[in-house]
């Protein structure tokens, strides 16, 4: 019963990120820097100074995940600082079945946008071809590509990192109850 309270206020800081991310394409630094902060502090109070290096190493696992697609656009700032803030949550080991369950997570809400015409493709279609079709004129791809600032460009990867974390926080206290 004691997790129960960690757990709710969790789940409503991840909730208010997802909704936050999913109607502005935003995830604010009071929330996601300040979740990371307070997570620390929490893991310090319970943990030691090995808590708080066990959520630094998570953290940065958590934001290396998302370094390649953020230099390469593919995400934002926000979707690497959330993601540090949930390894400095979750801590080193545990951030691993969190990255993989909002990859899940983020393909499938990529797919039901654009099954739903809310999202393009175009970039993904751009990038592909840039990849594996040798006479690809990338100049013409890249005039034809929409506004990056359109709503249907980006997906709210926030709300997978969402989904994600508090779907391995219920998988974790339930194999932990059953322990």
């Amino acid at each position: 019963m004691s997790f129960l309270i960690p757990f709710s206020l969790i789940t409503v800081w991840l909730v208010v990120l997802g909704w936050y991310d999913c109607c502005f394409r935003r995830l604010p630094n009071f929330l996601t820097l300040g979740g990371a902060a307070v997570f620390l502090v929490m893991r310090l109070a319970s943990g030691g100074v090995g808590g708080v290096l066990n959520g630094l190493l998570g953290g940065a696992v958590g934001a290396a995940f998302l370094l390649l697609p953020f230099l390469m656009r593919g995400a934002g700032a926000g979707d690497v600082k959330m993601f540090f803030a949930v390894g400095c949550m979750a801590g080193y080991p545990k951030i691993f079945p969190v990255m993989v369950l909002a990859s899940v997570f983020g393909l499938v809400l990529g797919v039901v946008m654009l099954i739903a015409g809310k999202a393009d493709a175009s970039r993904l279609k751009h990038w592909f071809y840039c990849c594996v079709k040798w006479n690809y004129d990338r100049e013409e791809g890249r005039r034809a590509l929409p506004d990056k600032d359109k709503e249907t460009v980006r997906v709210p990867f926030g709300v997978a990192i969402a989904a994600g974390t508090w779907c391995q926080m219920v998988l974790y206290a339930y194999l932990s109850a059953k322990a």
